[in-house]
């Protein structure tokens, strides 16, 4: 698991311009960067693995929206959310 805490826009502000994200995985503490290729492909290869947004206290699930290409959106309660365009940029 691992929580997005960043994000690279390119060519736009709406998610399918999100080009790389900021991460941390809590339980290592390790942080990197990687494509939003390669956050698509970890999640699709890994069901059992999340992405998350921090909310407050809570925290938004990342999902991959299937498009031509795909990228990746917050969604909470079934509904697609903008949680991933309110973080930093960088």
């Amino acid at each position: 698991m691992i929580y997005i805490t960043a994000i690279h826009l390119s060519g736009g502000a709406k998610h399918e311009h999100i080009d790389s994200v900021r991460w941390e995985n809590p339980s290592t503490r390790k942080t990197g960067e990687s494509t939003k290729q390669e956050v698509v492909r970890w999640l699709e290869a890994h069901k059992e693995s999340e992405a998350r947004v921090r909310n407050g206290a809570s925290y938004v699930l990342v999902g991959v929206v299937k498009a031509s290409p795909p990228y990746i959106r917050t969604y909470a309660d079934g509904v697609w959310t903008d949680n991933l365009l309110a973080l930093p940029r960088y």
